[in-house]
């Protein structure tokens, strides 16, 4: 059914369960899957310069890098193809972003992410994807 499913992780209790599911849902199918894992970091400003704005880059992917881990975790054994990417810029442009150009057949995410402010249902990441994406999206709470 689903074949390629793109998983949006940040870390968050929510982000953790979505992997549950999406890891799930790849297990269950019975055709090959391809799970592509995003984690998208805030983009730094420019303004801070050399080398300070390396030295911040170089510390966000690190991060990045830590929580793909996480996701990676989450996830556990699962026979589909797994395919990670960590994006720079807004959480949820990148995972619109990712799903249109890799053809996502279904996103999965977590409907509170770890934001600082979000809305009273849905956090405002996940509200922008299931308002703009291009396939069906699974939220999980």
């Amino acid at each position: 059914m689903f074949q390629n499913i793109l998983l949006a992780f940040d870390g968050s209790e929510s982000a953790h369960k979505a992997a549950h599911l999406a890891a799930g849902i790849s297990r269950c199918s019975l055709s090959p899957v391809i799970l592509r894992v995003v984690v998208a970091y805030d983009p730094l400003p420019a303004y801070l310069g050399e080398p300070n704005l390396q030295k911040a880059i170089d510390e966000r992917m690190k991060e990045a890098e830590t929580v793909m881990e996480q996701a990676l975790k989450a996830i556990g054994e699962t026979p589909a193809e797994i395919h990670t990417e960590i994006l720079e810029g807004p959480a949820a442009d990148a995972i619109l972003r990712v799903a249109e150009t890799r053809g996502s057949d279904l996103i999965v995410m977590g409907s509170r992410g770890l934001g600082q402010i979000g809305s009273l249902l849905l956090g405002s990441q996940s509200q922008k994807v299931v308002n703009h994406a291009p396939c069906p999206v699974l939220i999980a709470r």
